[in-house]
């Protein structure tokens, strides 16, 4: 029984503990593979993947929280989803869930930043596995159940069999990668709208919602995508040092 509870122990301390800030150039190295990952078609459209999970799981938590009645998540392999809840067509609860899908990845990015500012790689690894195991609960169809484990897996496996640098640069590309995607999203939105083939998107459905037109919620999107990109940016860039410059005059 003592070994079982210095096994929680130092479990619960392994996941709420702190860990050394990685060298500044990893940092640097998966960001810029971040940013290449966002920019090349083919590697976008299979990553685009996670933005949609936390772009799904930012409804099914909103509706959640505002009382409505979750049917499940759905997730295609064209990236594409759909979360459908139950409850009143109109209201506030309607328009925090039709709003929360867009703002999603770029404020779970810039949390993730925050943690990794802390120093807690760690939590941040095991929150994102939770995350992954509340939603697996709400997937209604065999591509999102495959996408949800098979991102869960990759997660896990870092978290527990990597090293240290392994850990680090696995965390602050999965952050940079949030922060740096979410804008390419709403991009694309507009794009879709400006050609009405999309007469049934967020944005459409929240002017139909309140009456304010759904370029400002585009803007909303966008504008949100672009500030938690700037403070998680301040957050996640290393403070570069140079060797002797205290020594020099005016320091």
């Amino acid at each position: 029984m003592d070994v079982e509870h210095a096994s929680i122990a130092d479990l619960w301390n392994r996941v709420t503990g702190t860990q050394p800030d990685p060298p500044w150039w990893l940092v640097v190295l998966v960001g810029a593979v971040a940013l290449a990952a966002v920019l090349h078609g083919p590697t976008w459209r299979v990553a685009r993947n996670t933005v949609t999970i936390a772009h799904e799981g930012g409804h099914a938590l909103i509706a959640l929280l505002t009382g409505r009645k979750l049917d499940g998540i759905k997730l295609h392999s064209d990236t594409s989803g759909v979360t459908v809840s139950r409850g009143k067509p109109h209201g506030p609860g309607m328009i925090f869930t039709a709003m929360a899908g867009y703002v999603t990845p770029p404020l779970l990015g810039l949390f993730f930043a925050l943690l990794l500012a802390g120093g807690r790689i760690t939590l941040m690894l095991w929150f994102t596995l939770a995350l992954l195991a509340a939603m697996l609960i709400m997937i209604r169809n065999a591509y999102g159940a495959l996408s949800v484990i098979v991102t869960g897996a990759v997660v896990f496996l870092v978290s527990w069999f990597g090293s240290a640098e392994v850990q680090a640069g696995f965390a602050y590309l999965a952050a940079w990668f949030l922060l740096l995607a979410a804008t390419r999203p709403v991009i694309e939105l507009q794009r879709m709208r400006a050609r009405h083939m999309a007469p049934s998107s967020d944005a459409d459905q929240l002017a139909h919602l309140t009456g304010v037109p759904g370029l400002a919620w585009v803007t909303l999107f966008g504008g949100t995508a672009l500030v938690a990109l700037l403070a998680g940016g301040a957050l996640l860039f290393p403070d570069v040092s140079v060797p002797g410059i205290h020594s020099l005059p005016g320091y």
